[in-house]
């Protein structure tokens, strides 16, 4: 099956390489671009894109607010993965915050362009361990009574996630089958209230159930 993306950002240079690393895989193609937030309701409810590409930092309506409308009101929201310059970057943040995926950075290979598409085409999110610590710095330290309603398989489920393991390797490394991982994933992000993997893993840092020195 193919893979339908579009691009948001308001670099019309941005937008060709984009589409050009996209359009040259036989499983992807890009159905439509946009050079503000503000376009993308209606390009999302015309070409339904699996995966959206979305820039943080545009004129009018940027990508934090662009993702929070997108997944709070589209029937079937697609994926949305942020594209920005910076990584350590507070739009990124929020970004995720809102729903978002994950993120890449403008400099990415074309190959890892590829490959964040395909990873969250199929349901999963970009989390990087290590760029997602530095993100949270600073802003834990607050309660989420959620995180009391985690089992102590959870959340030791949840500690993994935090590290970066996949299922199979929580599997792994707890000895259990791929389906138990898999249940323990869903139970926690249902309690926690979180949309993915990287919003679960935020609320983590956040409520200091997770810090970014380990």
């Amino acid at each position: 099956m193919t893979t339908r993306v579009l691009i948001v950002d308001d670099d019309a240079l941005v937008r060709v390489g984009l589409r050009t690393i996209v359009d040259a895989e036989p499983d992807l193609e890009v159905v439509a671009e946009a050079g503000d937030g503000a376009e993308v309701p209606p390009l999302v409810a015309r070409h339904r894109p699996d995966v959206v590409l979305m820039d943080v930092r545009m004129p009018d309506v940027d990508g934090i607010q662009a993702t929070r409308h997108l997944l709070t009101t589209a029937a079937t929201p697609p994926r949305v993965i942020v594209v920005t310059t910076f990584e350590n970057d507070d739009y990124v943040y929020d970004a995720l915050r809102a729903g978002a995926s994950g993120f890449l950075l403008k400099r990415a290979r074309p190959a890892e362009v590829v490959d964040a598409i395909r990873v969250v085409a199929r349901g999963d999110s970009l989390l990087f361990p290590a760029a997602i610590r530095r993100l949270v710095a600073g802003r834990g330290g607050g309660t989420n009574p959620a995180m009391a309603r985690l089992t102590g398989r959870e959340a030791e489920v949840l500690r993994l996630m935090a590290a970066g393991l996949s299922n199979a390797e929580i599997a792994e490394r707890l000895v259990v089958g791929g389906e138990t991982v898999k249940t323990h994933v869903g139970n926690v992000l249902a309690k926690l209230g979180a949309r993915d993997r990287v919003q679960a893993v935020i609320t983590a840092y956040e409520s200091g159930f997770v810090t970014p020195t380990g």
